[in-house]
C-alpha cells in the first residue's frame, strides 16, 4: 500500500472540516447580528405605532386647533409601517397598506379583513382611549394594529438569504475544486501512461532486433525458445498500445465479448497456478457490446490478476457474460478468494488502496477510469464476504 505521504490526492480531511466550521461560524454570526438588528428595528417601530396611536388618541380628543402639528408631524409621516385602526371590530381607517383600485369595494374589505386577521397574529393591538373633551370620562376604546414593515421583512430574510448564496458559492467553489483536481489527475495520469509508453517503446525495437538474430541460431531456432519470446514481445506491444490509449479518445467498436473474455483467458490460465481454474459461463456466444479492445482486454486481466493475487495458489475464477436491459452487457468477474473487508469496498477504486504487501494500487483505479471515461460503463463490487470471494460487475454498452 502507498504510503500516505505519497497519496497526493487523498482528501484532506482537515481542511473540509475547517472549511465547514469556518462556514457555520459566518452563518451563526449572520443570523445572530442580524437577529439583533431585527429585535432592534422592532422595538423601533413598536414605539412608532404606540406614538402613533397616542398621536391619534390626542387628535380624537382634542379640538382641532391643537392637533395641526400632531397630524402633520407625527400621522401623516408613518409611511411604512401598515396599521389598522378599528372600533368595536370594525375597520375604521388604515394605513401603508396598498389595494388595486380596480378591485371592488368588496374585495378591498375582504383583503383588509385577512390583513387584520394576519396582523392580530403578529402583534398585540395598541388601545386608544376615547374622552370626553370636558370630562375626560372615558366612553369608547379603539384599536390599532400593525405588522412588521417591508423594510424589516426584508432584514429578517436577509441572513437566509445570505446563507443561501453562501452554499451556493461553497458548491461552486467545491465544483471548481473537484474539477482542478480531476484535471490534474487527467494530467497526471496521461503524463505517466504516455511516458511509460513511450519509455517501453525502445527496448521493444531492440528485443525484436534480437529475436530476430536468434531466429538464424539453428541451435535455438528449432527448441520453441524464440516462438515463446515472440509472445511475450507481442504482448508487450500490445502493453505499450494500451499506455499509449490512455488520454486519448478511444474508438469504440462492437466486439464479441465471450470471443474477447476468451483470448484473455487463454492468455492468462497458462500464466498462473495450474490450481487455478478459470471458467467462462454465458447464454449466447454471440453478446456482442462496445468496447476498445485494448483497454477493455487491460481491464480483464487487471480484474483476473486481482482475484489469483487473492485466492493465492487455488481457486475458482468464475466470468459470466449477460445481457442486460436497455442495450446492456454485464461481466461479472468472481473469484473464491479472501474477500473484501466491508469497510474497505468503498476505497477499492482508489488510487494507492491495495491488501497486497507489494503493489502501487493502481490497477483498479486505472479500470474504473477505462470503463467510466473511455467506454461510459460502470464497475462496481457486487459482492464480497470475508473468506468466500469477491464479485467485481462491469456494465457496459450493447448495440
Amino acid at each position: 500500500m502507498l504510503p500516505s505521504s505519497m497519496d497526493f490526492y487523498q482528501d484532506n480531511t482537515n481542511l473540509k472540516w475547517i472549511i465547514l466550521v469556518v462556514s457555520i461560524f459566518i452563518s451563526i454570526g449572520s443570523i445572530y447580528f442580524t437577529d439583533v438588528l431585527v429585535g432592534q428595528l422592532k422595538e423601533r417601530e413598536k414605539n412608532q405605532v404606540k406614538l402613533f396611536a397616542r398621536a391619534l388618541e390626542y387628535t380624537i380628543n382634542e379640538d382641532e386647533n391643537n392637533i395641526l402639528f400632531i397630524t402633520e408631524e407625527i400621522i401623516n409621516k408613518n409611511n411604512s409601517i401598515p396599521t389598522i385602526l378599528t372600533s368595536k371590530g370594525a375597520i375604521i381607517t388604515y394605513k401603508n397598506i396598498d389595494l388595486d383600485s380596480s378591485w371592488s369595494q368588496d374585495k378591498k374589505e375582504e383583503y383588509l379583513q385577512s390583513e387584520l386577521e394576519d396582523m392580530k397574529k403578529t402583534f398585540p393591538p395598541i388601545e386608544i382611549l376615547l374622552k370626553d373633551p370636558q370630562t375626560q370620562e372615558v366612553f369608547g376604546k379603539q384599536y390599532v394594529y400593525y405588522k412588521n414593515s417591508f423594510l424589516l421583512k426584508q432584514l429578517i430574510l436577509y441572513p437566509y438569504i445570505q446563507i443561501f448564496v453562501l452554499a451556493i458559492f461553497g458548491f461552486i467553489s467545491y465544483l471548481a475544486f473537484n474539477y482542478s483536481r480531476t484535471a490534474e489527475q487527467n494530467r497526471v495520469w496521461v503524463g505517466l501512461t504516455k511516458e511509460t509508453a513511450h519509455q517501453l517503446g525502445t527496448p521493444l525495437s531492440s528485443l525484436m532486433a534480437w529475436i530476430e538474430v536468434l531466429r538464424d541460431d539453428p541451435d535455438i531456432r528449432n527448441k520453441g525458445i524464440v516462438d515463446e519470446l515472440d509472445k511475450d514481445i507481442r504482448k508487450l506491444q500490445v502493453v505499450t498500445e494500451r499506455f499509449s490509449s490512455i488520454g486519448s479518445a478511444p474508438v469504440l467498436k462492437s466486439e464479441n465479448i465471450y470471443q474477447l473474455v476468451n483470448r484473455v483467458v487463454s492468455y492468462i490460465q497458462p500464466r498462473v497456478s495450474s490450481k487455478i481454474n478459470i471458467e467462462v459461463y454465458t447464454l449466447s456466444e454471440t453478446i456482442m457490446g462496445m468496447v476498445h479492445p485494448p483497454l477493455f482486454e487491460w481491464v480483464l486481466e487487471n480484474l483476473c490478476k486481482n482475484a489469483v493475487d487473492a485466492m493465492g495458489s487455488t481457486g475458482t475464477i468464475a466470468i459470466k457474460i449477460l445481457r442486460g436491459n436497455d442495450n446492456k452487457v454485464f461481466i461479472d468477474i468472481s473469484d473464491t478468494g479472501k474477500g473484501i473487508p466491508k469497510t474497505m469496498i468503498a476505497n477499492v477504486f482508489k488510487p494507492g488502496f491495495t491488501t497486497k504487501k507489494r503493489g502501487w494500487g493502481l490497477g483498479l483505479t486505472l479500470a474504473k477510469r477505462i470503463i467510466e471515461l473511455y467506454h461510459e460503463g460502470k464497475i462496481f463490487v457486487k459482492s464480497s464476504e470475508e473468506n468466500s470471494g469477491t464479485t467485481f460487475r462491469i456494465e457496459i454498452k450493447s448495440l
